[in-house]
C-alpha cells in the first residue's frame, strides 16, 4: 500500500523529484465479444486484439460496416471483459473441446443450438436473455477452458504493451448482478503486472463469490502469493439501487475500522462517469446545484424512481452518488477514525462492442446494435420497447492520469495515489494542488506544477493539522482541450463534516471566463449559446481557453473535516444526438432529446483532517 500524500506547513513531496509532468488519457473500462453480455447483444466479431488496435488509432470495421477510428489515440487501456465464464458463448457455438468435454458445456451447446431456431425477434430476445443468466451462472466441471481464456487475455495486453508509447493492462470486471437482483456493485479489477504474475490466477467473479469482502480477500492473496499490485474500481454505484455505500458490510453489520481499512485500500478510485450515465450526484441529493441534473441514468434499478416521493428518493439516491458518499465517508471517518469511501475520481466508457470511441461527434455506442444509424436515437436500449431509449445513453467518458510516464508501474502507481481526475470525453488539462501558502501570483507562474508541488500536495492527497492561522489555499490550473470547445468555469465542491455530526456540501465559483462576476450569493450568470443544432455546430467565440486561479476557503473551520474537488465545466457544445441528426438526415427530433451538452472534468479530492 502506498503511503498517503500529507501536507502541512512545511511539507514539499516532490521539491526534489521528477514530478508528473503529463497527463495521459485512456480508458480503463472497456468489453470485447469475450464478455457474455457483449455476444448475446450483437458483438460477434470484434475481439481484444481489435479493441487495442481501435484505441492505438488503427480503423477497425464497426458491426455496422462502416469504418471506426479514434481522431486521437488513447495512451492506455484495460479490456475488462466480465469474469464469470467469460468467452464461453462463442466458444460453446463453436464446440470448443474444453467445453464439450463437459456435461455443463454439451447442456448449453444444446440450449444455443435450440435458440437459433427460434424465428420471432421479440421471443428470441427473451430466449436469449434466458440463455444469457444461464451460461453466466454455469458452472463448468473444469477450469481448463477458464485458464485457456485468461491466459489469451494476457497475452493480447503482453502483445500491445508498448511502454513508452502505449500501456495495455491486465484486467477484468467483477460483475454482482443477476436476474432477481439486478442491482449492481460491479468493480474492475486491474493488475499493475505481466504474464509471469497475472498468469499465476484466474479471474474472481460471482460464481466465486458475491460479496466484496472475498474479493479483497482475493487481491489479498494475489498480492501475497506473487509480490504483484492489484486495485479495483466501482463503477455503476447509480445502479446499486441504495447498496454501493450503504454503511453496513455484506452481512448487514456496521463498518469496523478494519472494513474501513481494507475498502479504502483495495478501492482508491471510483468510475464516476460513462456510457450509462453520470455519478456525481443526484438533482434530489444537491437542489442547489445548478449543474447536477446531468446524463441522469433512470434504468434497471432506477426506474422505479417514479414511485417513490422525494424523501424516499433522497434515502436511495444518497448511497448511489459519489459526492454524497464523500460525505459519509467523512461521517465514518469521524466515527472510526477511518475513512472507507476516501476515492479518487476516474471516468471511463464501458462499450460492450470493443470501441472505446466517447466523442460527441464519433460516438459508437455501448453495445454493438447501437452503433451509429438513422434510427439510433429513438431506439428503445430493449429490443421489447420499454421507456428507455438509446439516446438517453451519454457519450462518455475517459481516465485522466497525472504520471511520469506512460508505463504500467508509473500509471498504476498515479491511480494507486489518485492523482487522476474524470473527464466526459474531452481532453481538457486539470491542475489541482492544496496547501496553506499559496499566493495570488502563483496562479500566474510559468513553473506553476513545480510551485504546486512544492507548496502543497495535489489532487488525491490529504492536508491535515492545520498551522495556527492559516486556512486552505487551492491552485487551480484548466486548459481546454486542444480540439475542443472554451471553458466557462472552474468550481470548488466542498464537503463537510460539523460538531454535531451533521454533513454538508457548497459549490464555489472559483473562476469564471469572460470576466464574469458572481453575485453576493455567489451565483454566476451563464456563459450563453453559441451552438447551432441544426448544423451541429458551435463556436468558441464564448468562454476561455485556459482558467487559473488560487483559491482560498474563506469558510474554513480547523476542526471539521472536510473534502475539497474541482469541477470543470465547458462551453455548451452539441450533444452525439445532434451529430447523429446532421449525419443521417434525421428529421423531427422528440421534443425530449437532449441536443446539447455542457462537458466537464472531475477531479480527484483533496482532504483535510484537524
Amino acid at each position: 500500500m502506498s503511503p498517503a500524500i500529507v501536507a502541512d506547513d512545511s511539507y514539499s513531496p516532490y521539491a526534489d523529484q521528477n514530478y508528473p509532468r503529463n497527463v495521459y488519457f485512456g480508458d480503463t473500462h472497456l468489453h470485447t465479444y469475450f464478455s457474455l453480455d457483449a455476444y448475446s447483444r450483437g458483438n460477434r466479431k470484434l475481439t481484444p486484439n481489435d479493441a487495442y488496435r481501435f484505441a492505438k488509432g488503427e480503423t477497425v470495421t464497426a458491426h455496422n460496416g462502416m469504418k471506426a477510428r479514434l481522431t486521437r489515440p488513447l495512451d492506455f487501456l484495460v479490456v475488462a471483459d466480465h469474469a464469470e465464464n467469460m468467452g464461453a458463448w462463442s466458444a460453446l457455438e463453436l464446440k470448443d473441446p474444453l467445453l464439450m468435454e463437459t456435461k455443463t458445456g454439451r447442456y448449453w451447446h444444446e440450449r444455443l443450438r435450440e435458440l437459433a431456431t427460434i424465428k420471432d425477434p421479440i421471443n428470441a430476445y427473451n430466449q436469449r436473455r434466458k440463455v444469457y443468466w444461464g451460461i453466466k451462472a454455469a458452472k463448468f466441471e473444469s477450469n481448463k477452458f477458464k485458464t485457456s481464456m485468461w491466459h489469451k487475455v494476457i497475452d493480447n495486453a503482453e502483445r500491445h504493451n508498448d511502454p513508452g508509447k502505449f500501456t495495455a493492462f491486465i484486467g477484468f470486471e467483477w460483475t454482482v448482478s443477476n436476474e432477481e437482483q439486478p442491482y449492481h456493485l460491479h468493480r474492475v479489477v486491474i493488475f499493475q503486472d505481466g504474464k509471469d504474475k497475472a498468469g499465476k490466477v484466474l479471474p474472481f467473479s460471482q460464481i466465486d463469490s458475491r460479496k466484496p469482502e472475498d474479493l479483497w480477500a482475493y487481491m489479498a492473496d494475489y498480492e501475497t502469493k506473487t509480490g504483484g499490485d492489484i486495485l479495483a474500481i466501482p463503477h455503476n454505484s447509480y445502479l446499486s439501487v441504495g447498496h454501493m455505500f450503504q454503511l453496513n458490510d455484506s452481512a448487514g453489520r456496521a463498518f469496523t475500522q478494519d472494513y474501513a481499512q481494507k475498502r479504502a485500500r483495495w478501492e482508491p478510485l471510483l468510475e464516476v462517469t460513462q456510457i450509462k450515465g453520470d455519478s456525481e450526484t443526484h438533482p434530489v441529493l444537491s437542489p442547489t446545484d445548478e449543474f447536477a441534473d446531468f446524463e441522469t441514468w433512470a434504468y434497471g434499478g432506477a426506474a422505479s424512481d417514479a414511485s417513490k416521493n422525494q424523501e424516499q428518493l433522497i434515502q436511495v439516491k444518497r448511497y448511489e452518488y459519489a459526492r454524497s458518499a464523500l460525505q459519509l465517508g467523512l461521517s465514518e471517518q469521524g466515527r472510526l477514525g477511518v475513512n472507507p469511501f476516501k476515492f479518487g475520481m476516474i471516468g471511463s466508457t464501458d462499450p460492450h462492442n470493443s470501441l472505446a470511441a466517447v466523442a460527441e461527434n464519433n460516438f459508437w455506442g455501448k453495445f454493438s446494435e447501437f452503433e451509429p444509424s438513422a434510427n439510433r436515437i429513438t431506439l428503445p436500449w430493449s429490443p421489447q420497447g420499454g421507456a428507455t431509449k438509446i439516446w438517453e445513453t451519454g457519450a462518455s467518458g475517459y481516465a485522466a492520469v497525472w504520471a511520469t510516464e506512460n508505463t504500467r508501474e508509473a500509471l498504476f502507481a498515479a491511480m494507486k495515489r489518485k492523482e487522476t481526475y474524470a473527464t466526459t470525453g474531452p481532453r481538457m488539462s486539470v491542475r489541482f494542488f492544496g496547501g496553506w501558502n499559496y499566493e495570488k501570483n502563483d496562479a500566474l507562474k510559468p513553473d506553476l506544477p513545480r510551485v504546486g508541488y512544492s507548496k502543497g500536495v495535489p489532487m488525491g492527497g490529504d492536508l491535515t493539522s492545520a498551522p495556527k492561522g492559516k486556512i486552505p489555499s487551492f491552485l487551480i490550473h484548466a486548459v481546454k482541450d486542444p480540439n475542443g470547445a472554451n471553458l466557462d468555469r472552474v468550481q470548488v465542491i466542498k464537503g463537510w463534516h460539523d460538531k454535531n455530526g451533521e454533513l454538508h456540501e457548497k459549490i464555489y465559483n472559483a473562476s469564471l471566463s469572460d470576466g464574469r462576476k458572481a453575485n453576493k450569493n455567489g451565483e454566476a450568470p451563464p456563459v450563453g449559446l453559441s451552438v447551432n443544432i441544426k448544423d451541429a455546430s458551435y463556436t468558441n467565440s464564448i468562454g476561455d481557453p485556459e482558467l487559473t486561479v488560487v483559491w482560498v476557503d474563506l469558510d474554513f473551520n480547523r476542526d471539521q473535516l472536510a473534502f475539497y474537488y474541482v469541477r470543470v465545466l465547458e462551453i455548451p457544445t452539441p450533444r452525439w444526438t445532434a451529430y447523429d441528426a446532421k449525419f443521417f438526415g434525421i428529421k423531427n427530433i422528440p421534443s425530449d432529446v437532449s441536443m446539447v451538452i455542457q462537458e466537464r472534468a472531475y477531479t480527484s479530492p483533496i482532504w483535510y483532517s484537524p
